[in-house]
């Protein structure tokens, strides 16, 4: 297929609609999809010899600085679809370009799916003008019900929008996973000392049973440019902290970690509390709190084969949420204030201990 991806917003820009809109490319890419992309220009911008990426011009967006939005580009829409037809259209924001892009998609019969990404009939409220929360969400419901689809990250979401009439709402998980898609998650640094290779081969051998899985990467290193090249339908979020790293966390379904050189590895902790199953070497965070069959799946130290196997297995077994959640459950206690609190009583009691000793 040839597949159009509008957008205000786009990587450099550190969202999460930026983020999905690059994992989107990129996912339907790996596929073999022709992708073009349209969005604002900016300043960086050099020379753009590829076809497939349309610039339109762009505004500041107030109280955001460095982020731009599209100025409406009906006619150039038009006549870019008229001379290389797309096949469909997603619109991943309803700022004046999508707009444009919406009523192009419609006069000139593209089917089209938007993206239901932010909630500004909430944003309104916060910035001091709750009065107009109701026009918004009007407005925005006028927007999407225009689109043959709009896609929500969430069942949630789905059913909620639904009853206060959108119409034709889909639940599209983030990443581009289908609903029910076993989804991945590498978080750490991408280098060779990682044994990332091992990561790929569980991640192929999956695949053989779930071809609908998704792979997300989070983290950089200086293995990613080989990486990605080698494998284009992996998406890859970057490094991320915060918030931010905590919702790509608890987006996936499953923690792969198949590095041999942690001291601790303090991140296979980070997914366990997470509440997803977890994959790991049984050694270090994961010989002191992983418990094989129970929260995932703890492998003995270097057996490459059994690690693919497992990973396959916790992947495709009926137990995947339930061990997510006790993993969960197991490392509660291990909360940082917990944590900082008991590192407080340990110090108190060093010269206790220094007294017995002498």
């Amino acid at each position: 297929m040839h597949i159009e991806l509008v957008t205000e917003t786009y990587p450099p820009d550190v969202n999460g609609v930026a983020l999905t809109v690059q994992s989107l490319e990129q996912g339907l890419r790996g596929l073999g999809h022709a992708v073009g992309v349209v969005r604002p220009e900016r300043e960086e911008d050099g020379p753009r010899p590829d076809p497939m990426l349309m610039l339109v011009e762009g505004a500041p967006i107030p109280r955001y600085p460095g982020l731009r939005f599209g100025l409406p580009a009906g006619r150039r829409l038009l006549a870019r679809w008229q001379a290389q037809r797309t096949d469909a259209g997603y619109i991943a924001t309803e700022g004046p370009l999508g707009w444009s892009a919406l009523r192009a998609c419609r006069q000139l019969g593209i089917p089209v799916a938007t993206g239901f990404h932010t909630r500004f009939d909430d944003y309104v409220g916060r910035y001091g003008a709750g009065f107009l929360s109701p026009w918004v969400f009007a407005w925005l419901r006028r927007f999407h019900n225009r689109a043959d689809a709009t896609l929500v990250p969430t069942a949630e979401l789905r059913d909620q929008l639904a009853q206060q009439g959108f119409r034709q709402v889909a639940h599209l998980a983030r990443w581009g996973a289908a609903e029910g898609a076993p989804v991945l998650v590498h978080v750490g640094r991408i280098a060779p000392e990682k044994n990332l290779p091992l990561a790929v081969r569980a991640y192929r051998e999956l695949q053989k049973q779930r071809p609908d899985a998704r792979f997300v990467w989070v983290g950089d290193g200086p293995a990613r440019a080989g990486l990605q090249a080698a494998n284009p339908d992996f998406l890859f979020a970057g490094v991320l902290r915060g918030e931010d790293l905590a919702r790509h966390f608890a987006s996936a379904d499953l923690f792969c970690f198949p590095s041999l050189s942690e001291t601790f590895g303090n991140v296979t902790l980070e997914a366990m509390a997470s509440g997803i199953a977890t994959v790991a070497f049984d050694y270090g965070a994961a010989r002191e709190h992983l418990r094989n069959g129970l929260h995932g799946a703890a492998v003995d130290f270097g057996d490459e084969a059994g690690f693919v196997k497992a990973l396959v297995a916790t992947a495709t077994g009926d137990g995947l949420r339930h061990q997510g959640e006790a993993a969960r459950l197991a490392v509660h206690h291990l909360h940082p204030d917990q944590v900082a609190r008991d590192f407080a009583l340990l110090l108190d009691g060093l010269g206790g201990r220094r007294e017995q000793a002498a």
